[in-house]
């Protein structure tokens, strides 16, 4: 198995290592003189041994560079990011879920290691899997190896609620993730369990949150704050500061995938907090979204129109920039905006507020006069 991976990304060339979110850039020289390395046993170069010890301390000097390196091939286009819904199903039937109904269904295996080549082909090499929840996935293992085994570096967004089962948790260990993000809803059983309307949900998250980091894993939490757990914002944070790890807050719900308005209630007016303008994303250029069946997307929020990656490949993804580009204009109720200028969301997610009939205030400027 690698330990390290040397890939394009844009219009650089980098050395990454699983697991870690750090990175050496390449010349192009050089990158180019590790492909051809990598096609006939050969030592790693000692430049490599010397950039490789500096950033990681890890001795690669007189070790063969096929055991060590996977040189991945530039794609045809410019996607080096995504994110792959691997099913929409969950454990936790949250107040403020922004997908509506959570049909357990998608892609089988030999489907989901179909998606993963043709993501590799495309050039993906930072990819986020999330669901639903994807550690309840049965083919999750499987996926989560495979994709490694391809170069991806990995981030797996959960609730944490299957951290605790040890073959997931060493799984985690030997191919750790770039990072882990998991979602906080309360500091206490009563609220965490109201929030998630699963009884025992709370102390099932606090056993897998308190093994993952004894097990080193790079964790990145989400203090998801809505009315019903609004009381115990500082506790949260307290929490995270006394586990030693990165935090963030997250209080703007939006409405659902579908355009209803079920989440928006949730919302916990007094931790509203004003979204920076919106000034263009790279969603649909270096960029797509996946859903569980395979269908590329230029994100989780622009879902239509999409492409079928199972059944076009790699070629399908040359028509995601038009998507975008589409998806993008102003319509409605939006075009001749003055304000358009330092708009606060993007189009689709515009158009997903409109669908709900939401007050403006969540999410327009002209809301707040």
């Amino acid at each position: 198995m690698h330990e390290l991976v040397a890939t394009p990304f844009g219009r650089r060339r980098l050395i990454l290592r699983p697991g870690s979110p750090k990175a050496v850039q390449l010349p192009v020289a050089k990158f180019e003189e590790l492909l051809a390395l990598a096609s006939v046993p050969s030592i790693v170069p000692g430049w490599l041994v010397d950039a490789v010890r500096a950033q990681w301390s890890l001795d690669l000097a007189g070790r063969d560079v096929a055991d060590v390196l996977l040189v991945r091939e530039p794609g045809p286009y410019e996607f080096s990011r995504a994110t792959w819904e691997i099913n929409l199903g969950c454990d936790y039937d949250c107040v403020m879920c922004y997908l509506g109904e959570k049909r357990f269904e998608g892609l089988d295996m030999a489907g989901k290691r179909k998606l993963l080549a043709v993501m590799r082909d495309a050039g993906v090499i930072w990819l986020q899997i999330t669901g639903g929840e994807p550690l309840i996935d049965p083919d999750f293992p499987e996926s989560y190896r495979l994709a490694h085994e391809l170069g991806m570096q990995l981030e797996i967004l959960s609730n944490g609620s299957r951290l605790h089962k040890d073959h997931i948790l060493n799984m985690l260990a030997t191919y750790p993730p770039a990072k882990l993000s998991l979602s906080m809803y309360g500091a206490s059983a009563e609220t965490y369990d109201k929030v998630t309307r699963n009884r025992g949900a709370f102390d099932r998250f606090r056993m897998g949150l308190y093994k993952a980091v004894e097990a080193g894993l790079n964790i990145d939490l989400s203090l998801i704050v809505v009315r019903e757990n609004a009381h115990e914002v500082d506790a949260m944070r307290a929490w995270a500061r006394e586990l030693g790890v990165k935090f963030r807050e997250y209080a703007n719900i939006s409405p659902t995938i579908h355009g209803t308005a079920e989440p928006l209630p949730s919302q916990s007016p007094q931790y509203l907090t004003n979204r920076a303008p919106f000034t263009g994303c790279p969603a649909g250029v270096t960029f797509f979204h996946a859903d569980p069946f395979g269908r590329a997307s230029i994100c989780k929020v622009g879902r239509d129109p999409n492409i079928d990656l199972i059944a076009e490949g790699v070629e399908g993804l040359a028509r995601l920039g038009g998507n975008a580009e589409s998806l993008m204009l102003r319509t409605g109720g939006c075009s001749g905006c003055k304000l358009s200028g330092t708009c606060r969301v993007c189009r689709p997610m515009a158009k997903v507020f409109q669908a709900a009939k939401a007050p403006l205030v969540n999410y327009c400027q002209h809301g707040m006069r």
